[in-house]
């Protein structure tokens, strides 16, 4: 990677303004010559993180804790559907990873259709969460008519409701967040703003590969253990 760059004002005559020029960006030796915006980033992920560990440790110490933990009326989590949602960010992933090659190689057509991509991966979550919870498409293989709260898992009646629309609600939020931040980089990509600097598509993909990442853990813990 190569050294970044600022500019540094040098010594100028009297009664002239400064001269500024380029100098190399100094390694430090914990970072390297990592940016300060990926710098900052992975301190967010990682306080981010902490979070998800808070909501997932919570949830197992209340699972691990009851002697009933899904109360009878509650409705089962529909898993092969929540799998199909998984899947699908696993392969918004993958054109994220397409994206960002792009833009190294400088293809900005290919840069912003590999971005659209995982955006609408995004988007499809989204609109499967939503279904999940209150059964916006009649006919879907999960809950097709009422969602999940129309068939009684209602956030409040029992920690079995509330862990789970907390945690994936937490999760859903991320998404958004995580579209929005792609869907901003994508009208920077399109507009020429971000030629010749592929950082900002990888800061966007290291939150996106996050986000997945931590939905892996959730459908694991939530969904996959009985």
């Amino acid at each position: 990677m190569s050294a970044s760059v600022i500019a540094e004002p040098l010594a100028a005559p009297t009664g002239h303004a400064p001269v500024h020029t380029s100098v190399a960006f100094p390694r430090d030796t914990l970072f390297g010559a990592a940016t300060p915006g990926k710098i900052a980033m992975w301190i967010f992920l990682v306080s981010d993180a902490l979070s998800f560990s808070g909501l997932l440790i919570g949830y197992g110490i209340l699972r691990g804790g009851s002697t009933v933990w899904r109360h009878p009326g509650e409705p089962a989590l529909g898993v092969n559907f929540t799998a199909f949602l998984t899947f699908l960010l696993i392969c918004s992933s993958v054109s994220m990873v397409m994206a960002y090659s792009a833009a190294l190689a400088g293809d900005r057509k290919k840069t912003a259709l590999w971005l659209a991509l995982t955006i609408l991966g995004g988007l499809g979550f989204l609109a499967g969460q939503m279904h999940e919870y209150f059964g916006f498409f009649p006919g879907f293989p999960t809950h097709p008519l009422r969602g999940l709260v129309g068939e009684g898992l209602i956030p409040g009646h029992s920690a079995y409701a509330s862990t789970f629309y907390l945690t994936t609600g937490f999760h859903g939020c991320h998404v958004l967040a995580g579209v929005v931040y792609l869907s901003t980089v994508l009208a920077r990509v399109l507009s020429g703003k971000l030629d010749g600097r592929p950082g900002a598509v990888e800061l966007a993909g290291l939150f996106w590969h996050f986000v997945d990442l931590v939905w892996i853990l959730v459908f694991t813990l939530i969904y996959l253990i009985p």
